[in-house]
């Protein structure tokens, strides 16, 4: 079933185009729009989030989907079998868990987010990044009144990761405790820091580059902040902290960044694996060096849909305040080359085409 608003057979779409080293983003304006079938629904996108991870599409480090994004907002505007009507109109987030498999562990402790057989949005099916997406009515997730459909974007990923990531805290360290967050100034990391310090009351030590990321860092909340490419990270935390920090999140997915890691906490600390970098790269850490400071390594890719709904009520309220840039979608390309370069402080959301 679908609403009054005319559904046209072609759209606005950003594709992938020969994905590896020399991948491109071009702007095609006939791609086709889909039809929702079983537990589906067509979503009228109005934005969204470009996530510094789908870079890896661009670069060939996965078998993505030729349309890829995983943060959008938007109207439902069809149906499709075993839908309740009652949901058109209503303005809904796509994120990247499509579905679940419902019938695996995860799924029946209620932790869809660990599911065994989970269906991904940008890789298993289309993105976010063309004016309709089909996605599954059962894990689409209410935008509150209030909140701005461009704010809401970013938090539908980057929130709902660190919000994950910073959950895996709770009953491990001190509820003053100092945690580390490399890549604080970039669409991830700052909203981090904000879920760190003001709902949990974590000390945040911001570890990024550059006088942009320094001044929204601290903007967020982080107490200190270490320039890795002018400062003794090792040094500084340990200056800071006595003996390390109790807790590092590894938002960055620079090599560096988990090579350092296990440095920066310290013995007892917990180390948490959030940024992608390639899938060949292996985490550079002996075993010796686990048993004798007691670490504890976690790996966080989505947080929960409790947390979803939190996080979204929390922006409502004014609490969590994601730093967005909207540009034109005709500037994609542009911004997945920014991404790719690591010149992104804070998260572009684009305005998807009327």
């Amino acid at each position: 079933m679908s609403s009054s608003i005319h559904i046209p057979t072609t759209q606005t779409a950003a594709v992938i185009e020969n994905p590896g080293p020399n991948g491109t983003v071009r702007i095609n304006n006939s791609h086709p729009v889909e039809a929702p079938g079983k537990h589906e629904v067509l979503v009228k996108l109005e934005y969204s989030g470009i996530c510094g991870s789908e870079v890896r599409a661009m670069l060939g480090w996965g078998n993505y989907r030729p349309v890829i994004g995983h943060e959008g907002v938007g109207i439902v505007v069809t149906t499709g079998e075993n839908v309740s009507e009652s949901i058109l109109g209503q303005r809904v987030g796509v994120k990247w868990l499509h579905s679940a498999c419902g019938l695996c562990a995860g799924c029946k402790t209620g932790s869809s987010n660990h599911c065994a057989n989970p269906v991904f949005t940008g890789l298993h099916v289309q993105g976010t990044l063309q004016q309709y997406v089909i996605a599954d009515s059962r894990y689409l997730t209410r935008i509150p009144d209030g909140l701005r459909s461009e704010l809401a974007s970013p938090l539908l990923c980057a929130g709902l990761t660190m919000a994950g990531g910073i959950g895996k805290l709770d009953n491990h360290i001190p509820s003053d405790g100092w945690v580390v967050v490399q890549g604080s100034g970039g669409g991830l990391g700052h909203i981090g820091i904000q879920i760190a310090t003001k709902l949990r009351g974590y000390k945040v030590i911001a570890v990024d580059s550059g006088a942009s990321k320094r001044e929204l860092s601290l903007q967020c909340g982080a107490q200190f902040f270490i320039d890795f490419a002018t400062e003794n990270v090792e040094e500084r935390v340990k200056e800071i902290t006595g003996e390390g920090a109790h807790a590092c999140l590894i938002v960055s997915g620079a090599e560096a960044a988990f090579e350092l890691a296990p440095k920066l906490v310290r013995n007892g600390g917990l180390l948490a694996i959030i940024g992608l970098p390639p899938a060949t790269f292996t985490v550079p850490m002996t075993a010796s060096l686990f048993a004798v400071k007691a670490l504890t390594v976690t790996g966080v890719m989505v947080g929960t849909e409790q947390q979803m709904v939190e996080l979204l009520e929390q922006a409502a309220a004014g609490i969590i305040n994601p730093m967005v840039q909207v540009e034109d979608f005709s500037e994609t390309p542009r911004i997945f080359e920014k991404l790719k370069n690591n010149e992104v402080t804070g998260r572009i959301v684009v305005r998807i085409p009327a």
